[in-house]
């Protein structure tokens, strides 16, 4: 028989958050001032009364080509990882494109190893049994293989997706056992303060572009 702690035991929730997924939606979707966003805050506003966050894990590469992008992403990532947020890095490559006509080269950068990074996180997690419902943030098809393998194998987890803005995948929707997309409501609602006070006491501030 289920004790009443049992019957009363909310479920635990771990969230996979695909960062370029997530900027840009909110960039497609012009939410520019929705960008200095607290993954710790907006994670809880997604839950419902019955389950109970245990943690967010973010996935990310460096970005290389401009440093003033360089700049404001380091600022975001500290800022995350002062809320306690893991952060996962993939590889930002550059590449070229050469026109077959007149033989110009110009430079192409592609994100690398991010959707085998949650993948692996993911069903890490459904195996060592550290979360009943895995939400993940993202619209990538690419992700749908560990998706299927997490419902094929752990009959008692699920993968529930909140979808970014502009970001809605039916392949990736219909794998999932739940899904929604996050609101532009939802995102004001869960800003970070202008300004972060790391542990270590240094002050961060919301960069001026994203206001």
């Amino acid at each position: 028989m289920e004790s009443n702690q049992d019957l009363h035991k909310k479920e635990r929730v771990l969230v996979y958050v695909d960062g370029f997924n997530l900027y840009f939606g909110i960039l497609e979707a012009r939410y520019n001032q929705c960008k200095w966003l607290d993954l710790r805050l907006l994670s809880p506003n997604l839950l419902k009364n019955s389950q109970e966050l245990v943690g967010v894990k973010y996935f990310t590469s460096r970005l290389n080509n401009n440093r003033y992008k360089q700049k404001r992403q380091t600022i975001y990532i500290e800022a995350l990882q002062s809320k306690d947020v893991e952060v996962f890095f993939g590889q930002y490559q550059s590449d070229s494109i050469e026109c077959k006509s007149c033989g110009y080269r110009w430079p192409k950068f592609n994100e690398k190893m991010t959707d085998v990074n949650i993948a692996t996180e993911m069903l890490n997690d459904a195996f060592n049994d550290r979360y009943d419902t895995a939400m993940l943030i993202s619209g990538d098809s690419d992700l749908v293989p560990p998706i299927r393998s997490i419902h094929e194998n752990y009959n008692s987890k699920r993968v529930f997706v909140a979808f970014p803005p502009k970001r809605h995948n039916q392949t990736v929707a219909d794998e999932s056992r739940g899904c929604l997309t996050i609101g532009r409501k939802k995102l004001l609602d869960s800003q970070f303060p202008k300004q972060i006070q790391k542990k270590d006491g240094y002050i961060l501030l919301k960069p001026t572009e994203w206001k």
